[in-house]
């Protein structure tokens, strides 16, 4: 069967495929053959600048015919690059074949030869792969957590004054406000976004085990560290590591991908929190005409964004948790086992992606439910003993907590019952005063602005 939305195995291709698109330029076969490309050709252009004799600097023109191959770069030219590695039976070679042979049409006259100069297929890979992952995330990824991020800021603004009874195990607490603890994942998520911005895009290059032999031996005269720091840096925008063996040792790589891990780990906290605040009927859900809950019961607005999110989230962190603990080990110098692996490393990012997609849609049709939020505050007067019982402690009153104690535990205590305790405690008229103001709906304590 031709491959289609319909005939693909991953949803990620196939149900998602209008969610996921935007990230096809970075992580699909395409992707990975065009940053090859583009790598390759911007170091033949950092070689000819680089001072050896035989192989002088490129003139305009010449570097305008090279970069045009990118510029210009499309499916059909990626399935030649495809078609060489049929014979080649090695995709990295099959770019440089591709190469020459766009240059021989072009009439570039240089030495084809110095295309992937002293290069092994790592120092293409272990650039290309970090470039692609660099500019999903800046271009994609970033974008669409900062619109969540706005969504939550914004919701937490809106609801900061917007009391409701707080549960710990699952039990009444003293109240909170739900603004609140909206921003708590607020706060959550810009902390490890911000550790995730932090963690250098790093690279490989230097040869077929780390050392630049070949450029060396070749060309003796050249600081070829220092033109691989420079090229990586200046070219790339990537932090080329020093020491390395045929491979990039990946730990920058994995502690992005952990990094990612644990903002999928808060989103899914998150969608879960969300989940059963709805159950509650704290929030309703603005119905879209036409659309079903259940097939069987009519009058269902299940809450299927966040279930969607959380389900995608934890495909996500499992693969996330697979490629930071496999790709930092190799044997010796180097096997493929990173190779198996990193053509992977768009799905985790794809499952992520749908999932912020479908927490936008989610956050969207969220409706408060004022009422039923008052009501389970009106019903549970017992959060307020931690009150009344501080205040009394702080005014020296004997054994406050322990008559709270036996006034409220796993009882249900209304107003009522709070103000005769209140009137029946051996206490100044000012402390009655002071413990008669507290409500459930008032002793949401102080928090920073948000």
């Amino acid at each position: 069967m031709p491959l289609s939305s319909l005939t693909a195995i991953s949803p990620i291709d196939g149900r998602y495929h209008s969610k996921t698109a935007s990230f096809s330029p970075y992580f699909s076969e395409y992707g990975l053959i065009y940053y090859r490309v583009f790598v390759e050709i911007e170091y033949l252009i950092a070689l000819s600048n680089a001072g050896i004799a035989s192989f002088p600097p490129l003139d305009d023109a010449s570097v305008a015919k090279l970069r045009s191959i990118c510029s210009n770069f499309n499916e059909e030219q990626a399935s030649r690059i495809k078609e060489i590695e049929k014979t080649t039976n090695h995709d990295v070679k099959a770019v440089e074949y591709f190469l020459k042979e766009k240059m021989e049409e072009m009439q570039l006259e240089l030495n084809k030869e110095f295309v992937h100069f002293g290069l092994t297929s790592q120092d293409i890979n272990n650039t290309a792969i970090p470039l692609s992952i660099k500019e999903a995330e800046l271009n994609v990824l970033f974008p669409k957590l900062n619109e969540v991020i706005a969504s939550l800021t914004a919701l937490s603004q809106a609801w900061a004054n917007i009391p409701m009874l707080a549960k710990t195990h699952g039990q009444p607490a003293s109240p909170t406000s739900l603004g609140k603890e909206i921003y708590v994942f607020v706060e959550r998520l810009n902390i490890q976004f911000n550790a995730l911005s932090h963690i250098p895009y790093a690279s490989k290059f230097g040869g077929a085990t780390g050392n630049l032999n070949a450029h060396h031996i070749t060309f003796p005269e050249i600081n070829w560290i220092d033109f691989s720091n420079h090229f990586v840096f200046e070219k790339l925008g990537l932090k080329r590591q020093q020491f390395t063996t045929q491979i990039e040792h990946y730990d920058s790589l994995a502690a992005r991908f952990d990094a990612l891990k644990r903002i999928n780990t808060i989103l899914l906290d998150f969608s879960r929190d969300i989940w059963t605040y709805i159950s509650m009927d704290y929030f309703k859900q603005q119905t879209k005409a036409g659309e079903i809950g259940s097939s069987a019961m009519p009058h269902k607005v299940n809450p299927i964004d966040f279930e969607n999110a959380e389900g995608n989230l934890g495909i996500a962190n499992a693969l996330l948790e697979h490629l930071s603990a496999k790709l930092p080990i190799s044997r010796l110098q180097r096997d493929l086992t990173d190779s198996t692996v990193l053509r992977n490393v768009g799905v985790p990012y794809a499952h992520t992606l749908i999932a912020l997609e479908s927490l936008l849609k989610g956050i969207g049709k969220l409706k408060l439910n004022e009422e039923k939020i008052d009501a389970d505050l009106e019903a549970n007067w017992a959060v307020v003993a931690e009150a009344i019982q501080t205040i009394l402690r702080a005014n020296g009153y004997p054994n406050p907590y322990e008559k709270l104690k036996e006034l409220t535990r796993g009882k249900a205590i209304d107003k009522p019952a709070i103000q005769a305790f209140i009137e029946s405690l051996d206490t100044s008229e000012e402390i009655k005063t002071r413990l008669r103001k507290i409500t459930p709906q008032n002793y949401i304590g102080i928090n920073p602005s948000f």
